[in-house]
């Protein structure tokens, strides 16, 4: 009877966790359109504790737009907007910011509970309190990325941009990874040598979001909007312009697009190796066929000049190729 509550209780709490891995899924595409409609800098405060209401009539919403008109995004891009236009980028942002708060909640109320009932046994207590730890990091690191463009030139750093979605993608990963270790105890190990190819995956999957990051960072994909050639190119000229070196593969707009795009077709080709050797494996299989739809929408999102709704639904089908691969690796590592 003790077993079958603990087996239970497991249940609930694993449970708990996929629900707030998935209300973080739903925080990552709300991010990405802020930033694709140009929302993310319209709130030009950040009130984490007392931020949780709206301007509530037209006295403190005109108090928010003042504070906005002195922003450089009002005087570079938006200069004359009415109040009205304000308020349509404005609720999108405060809608992603209230939304992280309401995440914390769900992390953190349902944890306490938890935790006062003795369903979270003793090695996983630790790890979820962390995770807690680092969720809260996460929105210090938001604020850290907004505030990159709101001082001489209207865009975020996309150094930044590429942390606090790569820290996001982590986060996420946690969650799935712990869920699945409470839900389901362990992964059935696949035959071979399986583990090694799963982890790099994952990790070339990881560096491949992060390259993405800086191509939204520095809207490379408003260039070179051709494929598989660039612009008639197989390796475009200019690739390494800047000095020193390194640099080009953060600011040069056509390294940055270049070595995306080599990282996802070399992605799509190991994960297609991957899948003829372990294809009998439902993780595997949902791994390939994701990366497949994956880069076919990242290729309509490049050839349409990334109109937002293929750019969302891009950032989106990365983070479902993220979890897959996690999944995956949870079958191979943790048996």
């Amino acid at each position: 009877m003790i077993a079958s509550s603990a087996v239970k209780h497991d249940k609930i709490v694993g449970m708990w966790l996929f629900i707030v891995a998935g209300m973080v899924f739903l925080m990552v595409v709300l991010g990405g359109l802020t930033r694709l409609t140009g929302s993310g800098l319209s709130m030009v405060d950040w009130r984490p504790v007392t931020g949780w209401l709206p301007p509530l009539g037209t006295e403190q919403w005109q108090a928010v737009f003042e504070l906005y008109k002195q922003s450089p995004q009002y005087q570079k891009v938006n200069f004359g907007m009415s109040l009205a236009e304000f308020q349509n980028i404005f609720w999108l942002e405060f809608l992603h910011r209230l939304w992280g708060r309401i995440i914390g909640l769900a992390f953190a109320l349902p944890l306490i509970f938890f935790l006062y009932k003795k369903w979270i046994s003793k090695p996983m207590i630790l790890p979820l309190c962390g995770l807690f730890v680092l969720g809260g990091a996460q929105g210090i690191l938001g604020w850290y990325m907004v505030k990159s463009g709101l001082v001489d030139v209207p865009e975020v750093s996309q150094y930044r941009l590429m942390a606090h979605l790569g820290f996001a993608f982590i986060l996420y990963a946690a969650l799935i990874w712990a869920g699945l270790k409470i839900y389901k105890g362990q992964g059935v190990h696949p035959e071979g040598g399986s583990r090694f190819y799963a982890l790099f995956l994952w990790g070339m999957s990881y560096i491949t979001i992060l390259a993405g990051a800086l191509v939204a960072g520095l809207d490379a994909g408003l260039t070179y909007n051709t494929f598989p050639l660039m612009d008639g190119d197989w390796v475009p000229g200019g690739l390494y312009n800047a000095t020193p070196w390194y640099l080009n593969h953060f600011e040069n707009v056509t390294t940055v697009q270049f070595q995306h795009r080599l990282l996802a077709v070399t992605l799509f080709v190991f994960s297609c190796l991957f899948w003829l050797k372990y294809k009998n494996i439902k993780a595997v299989q949902a791994c390939f066929f994701l990366v497949s739809l994956q880069a076919l929408i990242g290729i309509a999102t490049l050839l349409a000049v990334v109109p937002i709704s293929l750019a969302s639904l891009h950032q989106a089908g990365g983070l479902l190729v993220f979890t897959a691969f996690t999944w995956l690796n949870f079958e191979v590592q943790s048996s």
